[in-house]
């Protein structure tokens, strides 16, 4: 899974959450930036979701000329760096007919060399992936799929008000390596009501069966609006323990290591070489560019999200204005981005950039902010850098939260 809608720029600091970040290791000169374009289009919204989407599939051709002319409008941006990782995230992108893929592409095509691109990723449901489908995806540029099959289990699959059946999610996997992909990853979710360490452990093997590049394990939170929250407010649904949830992370982190997954962030854990390319990119200080309905937007100095609303997106795109608040970024929220996105990676911080950024001072602020951490075996400093131990893992949110600055 992208973090999506552009890499939206916020945090939260409960554990294994869902994070969706942004990253300022260094500013540097780069010739290169991300793009992301945010498909809105579900049939059925799950019960967790709170990503911006709308079941209104009769706009899909009117919203995808939308996009192409936001990019048209918003290119510049970019500031003449090439693209260089694509990533088309949603909602559902797979509810897109291959028509109006090829447009979205064709248009694309005019000003991106795709050729060039280390990485185009899109998102897809089990479900949408029919043979033809997976025929029509082969054809594009697109050479990474990302599904969010969330559980093998169907009975989890309809809790969570999933299209899919876990029979359904192993055929989409076939499917796609047969007509040539080879870059998958499936999204898992833990921590559901009811779930055992045996029936998580199912659900890992399952996905280690199947031989996949990469996969990413979330725990189950209870997003404010969602349906899964109002059932958790009425008693309907009880959330998971933190005993329990923190056993099944464990699980999760062992079983994919004795598995052969490197696990180079909290939740993604992937096979040599096969990390996401586009979600790393973001922890480089890559600017970039999010297209569609609360889409972000980053340029080092600068953060825009798109308003969340689709007609009001199309109505302004389509009178050649695009509509996005503004948000300036300071030094000491760089400072603490890069502390939450780095520790959460197994590169960790390197206080050398820290004081090359931000000055001797910050670094040696955060240096002592850290070292009761490292007496504790919590966080480990090698090579002027800071990560975040096996143990250190459980109780991370913590440990970042006391590296911050607040003036």
């Amino acid at each position: 899974m992208c973090y999506r809608a552009g890499f939206v720029k916020y945090f939260s600091l409960r554990k294994n959450r869902r994070c969706k970040i942004s990253v300022f290791f260094r500013n540097f000169v780069c010739v290169m930036a991300g793009l992301y374009i945010h498909i809105p289009f579900c049939r059925t919204r799950c019960i967790y979701c709170d990503f911006y989407s709308t079941v209104g599939e009769e706009l899909q051709g009117r919203y995808i000329e939308a996009l192409l002319q936001e990019w048209r409008l918003r290119r510049g941006e970019l500031r003449g760096e090439r693209v260089d990782t694509l990533y088309i995230g949603g909602g559902t992108p797979s509810q897109l007919p291959p028509v109006l893929l090829q447009r979205l592409f064709d248009g694309l095509g005019k000003d991106i060399d795709f050729d060039r691109c280390r990485e185009i990723t899109f998102e897809a449901n089990p479900d949408d992936v029919s043979p033809a489908y997976a025929a029509c995806l082969a054809s594009l540029p697109i050479d990474r799929i990302s599904m969010g099959v969330q559980s093998f289990a169907d009975e989890n699959l309809r809790f969570l008000r999933r299209r899919h059946t876990s029979a359904q999610a192993v055929g989409a996997v076939e499917r796609l390596r047969t007509v040539g992909f080879s870059r998958i990853s499936i999204d898992l979710i833990y921590g559901l009501p009811g779930q055992t360490p045996d029936s998580w452990a199912g659900d890992l093997r399952q996905a280690v069966s199947l031989g996949l590049p990469h996969i990413s394990a979330y725990n189950l939170i209870y997003e404010e609006g969602t349906s899964l929250d109002r059932l958790r407010q009425e008693g309907l649904v009880q959330e998971c323990g933190e005993d329990l949830s923190s056993r099944l992370f464990e699980m999760t982190i062992d079983v994919l290591a004795n598995a052969g997954y490197e696990q180079y962030e909290i939740s993604n854990f992937a096979r040599s070489g096969e990390y996401a390319r586009h979600n790393t990119s973001y922890w480089q200080d890559v600017p970039y560019l999010g297209l569609g309905p609360s889409a972000h937007s980053y340029d080092r100095s600068v953060r825009r999200r798109n308003i969340p609303d689709l007609m009001r997106y199309i109505a302004q795109i389509e009178i050649g204005h695009a509509a996005y608040e503004t948000e300036r970024i300071d030094d000491n929220t760089r400072y603490n981005d890069r502390v939450i996105t780095s520790l959460r990676t197994m590169w960790g911080l390197d206080l050398d950039a820290i004081a090359a950024d931000f000055g001797e001072a910050r670094r040696d602020y955060c240096l002592r902010m850290a070292r009761p951490h490292i007496k504790n075996g919590l966080l480990a400093y090698v090579g002027g850098r800071l990560t975040v131990t096996r143990r250190g893992l459980f109780i991370s949110d913590g440990i970042m939260a006391d590296l911050l600055y607040v003036d």
